[in-house]
């Protein structure tokens, strides 16, 4: 990785930043906060998964899974065995990347619509397992009392915090992604996306590569997923089923593939939508399928690649005049 490229994304991450904690300062109420808090959330787990979709060319249908069980292992450690925080966090993001491990060897070996439904298929067993395994999850009832997250004897009770402490996460993410994309590693991903072959021919570990980056992206999930707990206090299985799943591959298509941060575009974006169209009650669904639609019509780069023609067309107007 050249030193030019830490700097210039340095600079990037940390303007990123300051803008994620100038947000607060723009709010009416804290309820919105929240809702930038869940933002960040999902834009961790998207980079993730557009480091697996958009850049190595792998698709997943089950990321919901890693998220959930990441959460669900820092509450039973945390409450049932009553370890610290940090010990149950840990354990969390762990489990995740173990699991993956163990799901990439066979499921990798697949390609195309046939890797999408072993992963859609991973998904759903988990989730099942969280339905059914009343005793350590609570079933669908939801798992309660789960304890605020406390940090180096910091408590990070108020949303405020949480989501300072979210932002600094998100932007170190990004930044963790954007030289990653940028290393030998990364360029190695993208001949992999283009064609497994040729990146054979040139010497790249194929299955090394694939495994390595669906690792990280579900580390990256698992460890949203143990915030996510430590934030709410309270999980439940319908908070980590297919449909998240689903949310989660439209956040980085609709953002932008092989973008980083249209990944985080397209997570703030969904995120905020729902609350954004609450005034239309019973057509609020339709107003949301109907916005989804027309955005993949007229941005079929995702919402990075449609601003992206914006600065460039500004950027000639401002020299022409």
């Amino acid at each position: 990785m050249k030193p030019a490229f830490f700097g210039i994304n340095a600079a990037q991450a940390g303007l990123f930043l300051a803008a994620l904690l100038a947000v607060p300062h723009l709010l009416p109420n804290e309820y919105y906060l929240s809702i930038c808090i869940l933002g960040c959330l999902s834009a961790v787990i998207a980079v993730g998964l557009n480091l697996l979709m958009g850049y190595a060319g792998q698709i997943s249908l089950g990321h919901a899974a890693f998220y959930g069980m990441a959460a669900y292992a820092t509450a039973i450690a945390t409450t049932r065995f009553s370890l610290p925080i940090p010990v149950g966090m840990a354990l969390g993001v762990l489990l995740s990347v173990a699991v993956a491990w163990i799901v990439a060897a066979p499921t990798l070996k697949l390609r195309g619509h046939y890797l999408a439904m072993a992963t859609l298929g991973f998904g759903i067993i988990v989730s099942i397992v969280f339905n059914e395994a009343v005793d350590y999850t609570g079933g669908p009832s939801g798992f309660v009392g789960i304890p605020r997250l406390s940090l180096a004897g910091y408590d990070f009770a108020s949303d405020l915090s949480y989501y300072n402490l979210m932002a600094v996460v998100l932007a170190l993410v990004v930044l963790m992604s954007l030289n990653l994309m940028r290393s030998r590693t990364g360029r190695a991903l993208r001949a992999l996306h283009v064609s497994e072959k040729a990146a054979a021919s040139l010497g790249v570990d194929i299955a090394a590569h694939k495994r390595f980056v669906f690792v990280l992206s579900a580390g990256l999930a698992g460890l949203a997923g143990v915030l996510y707990a430590h934030y709410l206090s309270f999980i439940a299985p319908a908070s980590f089923g297919f449909s998240f799943s689903v949310q989660l591959v439209v956040m980085v298509v609709l953002g932008g593939m092989a973008s980083v941060w249209g990944s985080v575009a397209g997570a703030f974006f969904l995120t905020a939508l729902p609350e954004a169209l609450r005034e239309f009650e019973d057509i609020d669904i339709l107003v949301y399928g109907a916005i989804l639609v027309l955005t993949i019509m007229f941005l079929p780069d995702g919402l990075a690649g449609g601003l992206s023609r914006l600065a460039r067309r500004l950027r000639r107007s401002g020299g022409a005049s």
